[in-house]
């Protein structure tokens, strides 16, 4: 006797729910569990390495697929790879509590590392250990926020942890090399953007080594390429201008 299984059911294991809601109807998507956060800050590029099936579901777990003119009111189409990307971008990761407690554990330990990499003490010009970077936000009472990056977050974390102590983003050592005649009006352009300038030659060219904040490269690479129409020169000597040796707190 043949057992009859409802062809609108797929039956999946081992799976990370990513849920969304439209036109007053839930949709649901089966991901391959610690992918998701992959996929959304583009380390993970291969779709078929985050989910499961290309099936958009009702209910993952009931394995219930969803009607195609369900998908077409929702979405405006019934092409479901293009609607599993929609969901996995914007929907709601469902998680366990304890899962969701791991994986905050992990982003703060995450920015943690980021904030020690990107900083120093402007004094000492020595970086933080992480552990001391983690019990200052948890000095601060930082809270992590799961669907923003680790990277925009540590960037909010220098900012308030320079409230509270002495921390800023170590400089970048740079070396331009700009025509003379460009040289001299495009470096009063460039003198808000330069934290210390370390030396400065002219010979047939105007040689500058300086250090500037990492937020600044872009503005200052672009304000080169367009003064100099292209002949001036942009070369990073170091990403980061540091002293040997971790900073302690007293």
């Amino acid at each position: 006797m043949s057992i009859f299984t409802p062809t609108n059911q797929i039956r999946l294991t081992n799976v990370a729910v990513v849920r969304m809601k439209r036109a007053g109807k839930r949709f649901e998507i089966a991901c391959y569990k610690n992918k998701v956060v992959g996929w959304r800050s583009g380390v993970e590029k291969d779709l078929d390495e985050v989910l499961q099936t290309h099936s958009v579901f009702v209910n993952v777990s009931k394995g219930q697929v969803a009607k195609k003119e369900d998908l077409i009111s929702a979405f405006g189409t019934d092409d479901q790879t293009e609607i599993c990307k929609q969901i996995l971008t914007k929907g709601e990761v469902q998680v366990s509590d304890k899962e969701r407690h791991t994986q905050l554990e992990q982003m703060f330990r995450d920015i943690a590392t980021i904030v020690a990499d990107k900083c120093v003490n402007p004094e000492t010009k020595r970086p933080y250990t992480v552990i001391l970077i983690e019990r200052a936000m948890k000095d601060i009472h930082y809270s992590v926020k799961p669907n923003k990056s680790t990277k925009q977050q540590a960037l909010e974390v220098i900012k308030q942890l320079k409230e509270k102590m002495k921390i800023e983003r170590a400089h970048m050592r740079l070396r331009f090399i700009l025509p003379v005649n460009e040289g001299k009006k495009l470096k009063e352009k460039l003198k808000p953007l330069i934290k210390v300038v370390e030396s400065e030659d002219y010979n047939q060219q105007l040689e500058i080594v300086c250090l500037i904040d990492p937020g600044c490269f872009r503005e200052i690479d672009e304000l080169i390429k367009k003064e100099t129409k292209g002949k001036g020169s942009l070369e990073v000597l170091s990403l980061k201008d540091v002293e040997e040796g971790d900073e302690k707190f007293e």
